[in-house]
């Protein structure tokens, strides 16, 4: 075994029994480098962070600016910090009323803790609802309102008084009451293996959360930032959230979450108490004017329509044997294979090709698609041609 990886083993806490293991030294653009100089095209974009492509210029030139200028001065909210006023102004600029207050965290699933507990604030409720075969994180309230009993069990109990909904069903609306502070869904769920509502589903959740009261959250940690084909995607819905969670794509490449709302339910974080949601490192100027920068290549380059016409191409592309079907929106797609060791298998082929992929922990029986959206057309066709043959000679 490489010592590198042994010392990978033995020094870092794991996640998975069998970690791919690929020791990466350079990317660029779609492309990473092993140390032996081997090239992967990447079709995971860091699990759907590196939107704008690996190093993309514009960024690097971003974060070497702020590098000069300072670090780290003081916990979130108390100095005026020009990289956390600038790109809390350019996401608002391009949302709707009402969502129109940043709060900067340090990741998705600190961003959909915080909602909760800002739900809570603004309803005086606790029931929380949310939805089957879900993923909204880690921690304890994120893990509480995930819809995956694999993931909890080991970490129960967990928080009472939450509910989960079928995914997509109209039927089931009627569930939510005056009791409930808060539904949070993905507007596409992720982690499931892309799984798209029907048209007016969101659209009808969004009414009955306004008829009760309730609070309703889209987790667009991983469906943002041009990802789906629009730059949000409930765009794509015509349902707008009383709270919009951020992370992956975010901070263009460095870790970072937010949550967005209206500018009364956020100042009620600021008293009774105090410190409602507090973060030392959250709205750190790296990533602040790392995603900034990534924002405006995302739409000086129109990577939107880019991840439009990308996704249209590998859905085409993939219509072959041994694929069941190939589902989602823009380049956010799930390619079913209906068999959980063949996926596993087909990863691991195309990785000898020089394409990276990766399957999902909530849907094992496909695998992802979500390469940066600076992916050519060359590239996809590339990609397609060797997914097919590792999908045809793969037992």
């Amino acid at each position: 075994m490489d010592q590198r990886l042994a010392d990978h083993l033995r020094y870092l806490a794991p996640t998975s029994p069998e970690p791919l293991g690929l020791e990466i030294v350079d990317a660029e653009g779609c492309y990473l480098w092993d140390r032996q100089g081997k090239r992967y095209l990447d079709l995971v974009a860091g699990l759907a962070v590196n939107n704008v492509g690996h190093r993309h210029p514009h960024v690097v030139k971003a974060i070497k600016e702020q590098c000069e200028r300072f670090l780290h001065v003081i916990p979130y909210g108390e100095f005026v910090q020009e990289p956390q006023v600038g790109y809390a102004k350019a996401l608002c600029d391009r949302l709707p009323n009402g969502l129109d207050r940043v709060y900067f965290v340090n990741s998705g699933t600190e961003a959909i803790e915080a909602a909760l507990k800002l739900a809570k604030r603004v309803t005086g409720r606790t029931r929380l609802i949310a939805f089957q075969q879900s993923y909204h994180g880690s921690t304890h309230g994120s893990l509480s309102i995930t819809g995956n009993e694999n993931k909890k069990y080991r970490s129960r109990p967990l928080l009472p008084d939450v509910e989960l909904l079928p995914f997509n069903d109209l039927n089931e609306l009627e569930r939510i009451d005056g009791n409930a502070a808060c539904v949070v869904i993905e507007p596409i769920q992720g982690d499931a293996g892309v799984r798209v509502p029907d048209p007016g589903f969101l659209k009808a959740l969004r009414a009955r959360c306004s008829d009760t009261g309730t609070l309703l959250v889209f987790d667009e940690v991983q469906t943002g930032f041009g990802r789906t084909g629009s730059l949000f995607a409930f765009e794509h819905f015509g349902a707008i959230p009383d709270i919009l969670v951020l992370g992956k794509a975010l901070g263009g490449g460095l870790p970072m979450g937010a949550f967005i709302a209206s500018f009364d339910h956020m100042e009620m974080l600021a008293h009774d108490p105090v410190l409602g949601h507090i973060t030392t490192f959250g709205g750190h100027p790296l990533p602040c004017v790392s995603g900034r920068a990534a924002l405006e290549i995302l739409l000086k380059e129109d990577l939107v329509g880019q991840a439009q016409r990308m996704g249209r191409s590998f859905v085409e592309e993939l219509k072959a044997p041994g694929i069941m079907e190939v589902r989602g929106m823009g380049l956010m797609l799930a390619v079913e294979l209906g068999d959980t060791r063949k996926v596993r298998r087909v990863v691991h082929r195309l990785l000898d090709q020089g394409i990276l992929g990766y399957w999902f922990l909530s849907c094992p029986t496909a695998f992802r698609i979500a390469p940066p959206l600076t992916i050519s057309n060359e590239q996809v066709l590339e990609a397609c041609a060797r997914i097919r043959q590792a999908v045809q000679t793969t037992a």
